[in-house]
């Protein structure tokens, strides 16, 4: 079932310049959300913004009835909600999409790059949940551009790299020496980020025969499969990844 709310911000934590974080209490009792969901936010005062922005879910506090929404500056929109304060209200159409697969047992890697691991927070602490360790890295262009790891690090060991060394290792993600080693014993893998990255990543678990399951960034304007804006091709054709995704294994979908 799906819902269309107006929640009240009760927090707006800034993370640096372009990242922030915004906690939202929901007018009534949240119901199950799984990781990999998104909402589609209604952005209020904005003259350039007039389609819905669609935000993984970032964490869910069931107890505070509150879900986070990690979010990355890039355009009118998202600056706009960057500067709403506590008390303001955000419309929100939600749950949408699927969500990623839990397994019963096994040994995880969750491997995100930039704005690519908010939904791997809710996904970490699901794993968690099930009695699964999540192991996280992550990758960005340089040191400022890793949010939030404390948070990460209360869930698993999390490893990095960055472009330009200044922390972790040098490189890709997919250069790091948890992927490269021969020491391979994942049964599964979780990405999200930049479609090279996926991409690569997919690769990857291909050639070890190991799951992988992605969550796609395609613009998604409204959440239903009405607009259009987010077909993907995939072996079963094209489909709506609002609809029918975001969460995707990889042999599934024709890059």
């Amino acid at each position: 079932m799906k819902y269309i709310h107006d929640f009240e911000i009760v927090e707006n934590r800034k993370i640096n310049d372009e990242y922030f974080v915004l906690g939202l209490k929901s007018p009534q009792k949240l119901p199950f959300l799984q990781p990999g969901q998104f909402v589609e936010i209604k952005v209020d005062h904005s003259p350039t913004t007039f389609l819905r922005r669609p935000i993984s879910i970032y964490d869910v506090d069931y107890k505070r009835n509150t879900l986070s929404l990690l979010i990355l500056i890039v355009g009118n929109g998202t600056l706009t909600l960057s500067r709403l304060l506590k008390g303001d209200h955000l419309n929100l159409i939600y749950p949408l999409g699927n969500s990623f697969s839990i397994p019963s047992k096994g040994k995880v890697l969750l491997i995100g790059g930039g704005v690519g691991v908010a939904p791997l927070l809710f996904l970490g602490k699901s794993l968690l949940e099930k009695n699964i360790q999540p192991l996280f890295l992550f990758g960005a262009r340089s040191h400022t551009h890793l949010v939030d790891l404390g948070k990460f690090e209360k869930l698993g060991a999390v490893h990095t790299t960055t472009e330009d060394g200044t922390q972790g290792e040098k490189g890709l993600v997919t250069e790091h020496s948890l992927v490269t080693r021969n020491d391979w014993d994942y049964s599964q893998v979780y990405a999200c980020g930049p479609v090279p990255m996926m991409k690569a990543v997919a690769r990857l678990a291909e050639k070890r025969n190991t799951i992988c399951e992605v969550s796609l960034e395609n613009t998604m304007a409204c959440g239903f499969g009405a607009c259009l804006t987010c077909v993907q091709e995939t072996v079963r054709g094209n489909i709506c990844i609002c609809t029918e995704g975001p969460v995707f294994n990889t042999k599934e979908l024709v890059w």
